[in-house]
């Protein structure tokens, strides 16, 4: 039994900030509609088109600084203030993959690379659409979206400060955790701190609400396509009603029960599905897509990352998942760091950049490389159903060719809804973090962040589809600051790496500004 008072540990200005905006828009969206969505719209289109470029290289430096310190003397510095990891490998990269891909490992894997395949990225203009010779490129650019670089703003060197902050210093386990080489300890109590933790919950929040909400919309379309089930509102409510119970339940247990148990499951499961999928379905196929495309993605990586020709392209796309992943990226740090004690840099970025964009990237062959194949071999019975009707549609439509078509839909539907509940359980975890600065924040607040998240996406389903489509984009509009809150990291973070590399006695200390304590005794200072 937790020994404080919850209501007591609430940071009440980030709590009334962040809920009231989000309860805000709500209110605005069923006031003014049209208005809401419009003024989405053209903060979307600033967004994409001020930020854009900005967004492509911050990834790309993300990485390449989380590399550099992953492989050097410093990524055997040993993160959480222990010597030991607080959970298993499997379970610990588990939580972080599963967490980090939610339902885009379902509905993207299947309709993203047949998007591409349909109609060639900008940067392949010489390549014939719906040809043989169209399928490495849709692959390369689909594992683009969800790659290495992408993955890093996870919490590849992020995690390195707030881990840092809150296990050697005691800070808080909150976004504002980020500015502490800057500000010190002061970051506790200052504006700047309120601020970050206010865009930061945002973020994850609208992101989190708008997949829940997506999840009712197509979660009723499915029903209906297998089973008749009427497609209409009720149906939407009942399937975000059952979908939150099912979360109140997990997030209750905390991450060493529920968070981590349904994150293991939909591993295994996943594998399953991709193991059956190889034998009964293009097996073959699909490993030499994989192994051909990743060909593709590695020599023209440069190319399709720095790629600024076209911009509406790019923000439909691209940018889009880039913008998207940032906007996650601090409360999904949290979440990390949270799990991560006792990781070395080394592992916390092996993990977080690389061992989850290869999974996902594997996920992404198996789903749509048997929707590409089945495309090729008759066209229409894939790209009809996802133009027609959506994302759903195309996984549809892709186990409906598969031996056992009828038992795969449903198995797929399964892997969905536990996807979802994972994604969502960790968010409200996380943004319960966030609120209280705890790593195992009371379940009171855990429970009423849940079923905020949920009440608010039945309210934006009640409004309309385009509600739930305006806040999927306001995570892109929220990942302007917050991604101007990132760039530091990339010199604060190595900065702290070495401080954590002399004290741990990786490295002998020297006599220069960095000297050993130099960089925590100076912002503790300010």
């Amino acid at each position: 039994m937790q020994n404080f008072n919850w209501k007591e540990r609430i940071n009440w200005t980030v709590f009334i900030l962040s809920g009231g905006l989000l309860l805000l828009f709500v209110v605005m969206s069923f006031l003014f509609t049209d208005g809401v969505a419009a003024f989405v719209n053209w903060g979307f289109d600033k967004s994409i088109t001020y930020f854009g470029a900005f967004w492509q290289v911050l990834l790309l430096a993300t990485f390449a600084v989380g590399a550099v310190l992953a492989i050097s003397k410093y990524g055997k510095v040993r993160l959480g203030n222990t010597s030991r990891p607080s959970m298993s490998f499997f379970k610990w990269a588990s939580i972080i993959t599963v967490s980090g891909l939610g339902a885009g490992g379902i509905f993207w894997a299947a309709a993203e690379p047949m998007y591409y395949f349909m109609e060639v990225p900008p940067m392949h203009n010489g390549i014939t659409a719906g040809t043989e010779e169209a399928t490495d490129v849709a692959m390369a650019q689909s594992f683009m979206s969800w790659g290495f670089t992408a993955w890093a703003v996870y919490g590849a060197i992020t995690a390195i400060i707030i881990m840092y902050a809150h296990y050697n210093k005691g800070l808080s386990l909150k976004p504002r955790t980020l500015l502490y080489p800057i500000f010190g300890k002061k970051v506790e109590q200052n504006a700047w701190g309120v601020a970050t933790d206010v865009f930061c919950i945002i973020g994850a929040v609208a992101g989190t609400i708008g997949t829940i909400g997506f999840f009712g919309f197509q979660f009723s379309y499915w029903m209906h396509d297998l089973f008749g089930i009427p497609d209409v509102l009720l149906t939407q409510i009942l399937a975000v009603g059952g979908l939150i119970t099912l979360v109140t339940i997990s997030t209750v247990t905390g991450i060493e029960k529920g968070i981590q148990f349904l994150s293991r499951f939909n591993v295994w499961f996943a594998i399953a599905i991709g193991v059956i999928m190889l034998i009964i379905g293009p097996g073959g196929f699909i490993i030499d897509t994989f192994i051909s495309s990743y060909g593709t993605y590695v020599e023209e990586f440069m190319n399709i990352h720095t790629f600024r020709g076209d911009n509406g392209w790019l923000g439909f796309w691209m940018i889009f998942f880039f913008g998207w992943f940032i906007g996650f990226g601090p409360l999904m740090a949290i979440l990390v760091a949270r799990i991560s004690r006792g990781r070395t840099i080394r592992e916390v970025f092996f993990v977080v950049s690389i061992v989850t964009a290869l999974s996902s990237n594997v996920w992404f062959s198996t789903l749509g490389g048997s929707g590409i194949f089945y495309e090729l071999q008759n066209t229409g019975s894939v790209s009809e159903p996802l133009m027609e009707n959506g994302l759903p549609a195309a996984i549809i439509a892709i186990a409906g060719q598969l031996p056992m078509g009828g038992l795969m839909a449903i198995v797929f539907l399964l892997l969905t809804i536990t996807f979802v509940i994972t994604t969502a359980d960790s968010m409200s975890y996380s943004v319960s973090m966030a609120v209280t600065g705890e790593g195992d924040p009371p379940k009171g607040v855990r429970i009423f962040w849940a079923v905020l998240m949920g009440a608010i996406s039945v309210v934006l389903i009640n409004i309309g589809e385009g509600s739930i489509s305006a806040l999927q984009s306001f995570i892109v509009v929220t990942a302007v600051p917050i991604s101007i809150i990132m760039l530091p990291v990339l010199w604060t973070a190595p900065k702290l790496a070495k401080t954590m590399a002399i004290e741990q006695g990786i490295i002998e200390k020297e006599n220069t500004s960095y000297s050993s304590n130099n960089v925590s005794e100076k912002v503790e200072n300010l």
